[in-house]
């Protein structure tokens, strides 16, 4: 199977108040950069930095991708502006030690409709290193957080 280009990821995007979506971005060529502490952290910064867009509920920043969840905040709030303000921030500190991409082009969004699907949702993304076999409990992982469970 083909991955989707760009233009197929964004068909169909649409940005609604207070709506809760799942995103996920990739790495490019899903290069591990986010094992560097100091560039997941950035990663994380850069997150919170979006908070006069967007409520994060949880995240988990993995070696070679992040899984976000987060509602928009207002009506002026769009999805793709929050993700490429993300990616931007963060290509601007890993340009300091690298000269390669950081990001794939693109983002995976799925707009979560049902509220009791949140939790479930949010334990996916925050057990994403145990079952990529990082650590053996959520609580030794450093690059993750969650409003609720």
């Amino acid at each position: 199977m083909n991955k989707p280009t760009y233009k197929a990821l964004t068909k169909g995007r649409v940005s609604i108040p207070n709506q809760i979506y799942h995103i996920r971005m990739c790495t490019w060529n899903r290069k591990p950069y986010f094992e560097d502490f100091i560039l997941a952290r950035t990663l994380i910064r850069a997150l919170m930095n979006q908070s006069h867009r967007c409520t994060t509920l949880c995240f988990v920043v993995m070696p070679d991708h992040i899984h976000w969840l987060l509602q928009l905040c207002c009506e002026t709030s769009d999805l793709s502006q929050i993700i490429r303000g993300v990616k931007v921030s963060t290509t601007f500190e890993f340009r300091k030690q690298f000269t390669d991409k950081l990001w794939q082009a693109g983002f995976y969004d799925r707009a979560i409709r049902y509220e009791d699907d949140i939790p479930a949702v949010a334990r996916y993304i925050v057990r994403n290193p145990l079952r990529a076999g990082l650590v053996r409990s959520v609580k030794d992982y450093s690059h993750w957080d969650a409003v609720f469970f």
